[in-house]
């Protein structure tokens, strides 16, 4: 069972983001990266309005009959990865989540080089036929791709590193993948009920909204805690990325969902990562260790020892969460 904590700390990057003293940002960051690998970040300046929005269309989306929504199935979206599945159509560890979801990445039309020449995960959005939807979407990309930047700066300095460093060689152009997520109620306990298995995240940072439902857990030395709701808050953590580039400093943390709420719980992350063709070399990094032993890590895999571009990383867990996609489209 997990429990609610206090083990995950409420950072107010308000400082960071208008670049004033980043450095006390800096140093809370680093804390959090090194004892839970998971914080909130409030002071964030993402406009609440933006944020009711897409909250509100997407509860209008996943509203409708799944006849509906599968106008827009992943299938349609080809090596772009983009679209809807429906419940069960994503898998953790081989098992099917209890989740529906929309897929969405950066707004690339037909003349962009990357889709021309044919790049995986790279190509334009499907979206709803609701009013603004697209709309609402976009701008919440823009917003959340600057955040994910200013986070990222943050998690530079906290580093001993400059601002700039990750930016200057990983995302200057990242892979930006972001999800919208429908969880729907169960009151099963059964471990078959997850609404998604314990996993971590592939890349740098993902940067989570969450609605006030709850059911995210995070895996703590003390075992499972409660990620529980706050308002106009974001819950961040790092990914597999971060975790080799650190050398094991700032390791990427197991999380899972159970929606116990009664009601449909919807979530929002947006994964900042690496760009696709970004050979991925760790940081040598003063007094850091580098923690090959990851025998306890959900997948038994050590992600220190790959070598190769984010693009390598990330379509080798494609593969392992929508098969027939893979094989369809890569």
């Amino acid at each position: 069972m997990a429990t609610p904590s206090s083990q995950i700390p409420i950072i107010d990057v308000s400082l960071l983001v208008s670049s004033r003293k980043p450095d006390t940002v800096a140093t809370q960051i680093r804390q959090a990266c090194c004892n839970t690998g998971f914080f909130y970040v409030v002071g964030h300046g993402i406009d609440e309005a933006l944020q009711q929005r897409l909250e509100r269309q997407s509860r209008q989306f996943f509203a409708q009959d799944l006849a509906t929504k599968m106008q827009i199935q992943m299938a349609k979206g080809g090596r772009a990865w983009r679209g809807y599945f429906p419940i069960g159509g994503e898998l953790t560890s081989g098992q099917p989540d209890l989740k529906e979801g929309i897929y969405f990445g950066a707004e690339l039309d037909a003349t962009h080089p990357a889709v021309q020449n044919e790049i995986p995960m790279h190509g334009a959005n499907l979206f709803p036929d609701i009013p603004q939807f697209r709309e609402t979407v976009l701008e919440y990309l823009a917003a959340m791709t600057q955040l994910g930047q200013t986070l990222m700066a943050g998690i530079a300095l906290s580093l001993g590193l400059e601002a700039s460093y990750f930016r200057d060689r990983y995302t200057a152009d990242p892979l930006i993948l972001f999800r919208i997520f429908n969880y729907p109620a169960t009151n099963n306990p059964q471990e078959s009920s997850w609404g998604v298995g314990e996993h971590t995240d592939y890349g740098l940072l993902t940067i989570l909204k969450q609605d006030d439902a709850g059911g995210l857990q995070v895996k703590s030395k003390s075992g499972w805690i409660d990620a529980l709701p706050i308002p106009n808050s974001f819950i961040c953590n790092i990914g597999d990325m971060l975790d080799l580039l650190t050398g094991g400093l700032y390791r990427s943390t197991p999380h899972r969902v159970k929606n116990l709420s009664g009601r449909d719980r919807l979530s929002f992350p947006f994964f900042f990562d690496p760009n696709f063709a970004a050979e991925i070399h760790p940081i040598e990094l003063a007094g850091a260790i580098m923690d090959d032993n990851q025998s306890d890590r959900w997948d038994k895999a050590n992600v220190h020892e790959f070598r190769g571009t984010y693009g390598d990383y990330v379509l080798n867990k494609v593969a392992k969460v929508f098969p027939e996609l893979r094989q369809q489209a890569f």
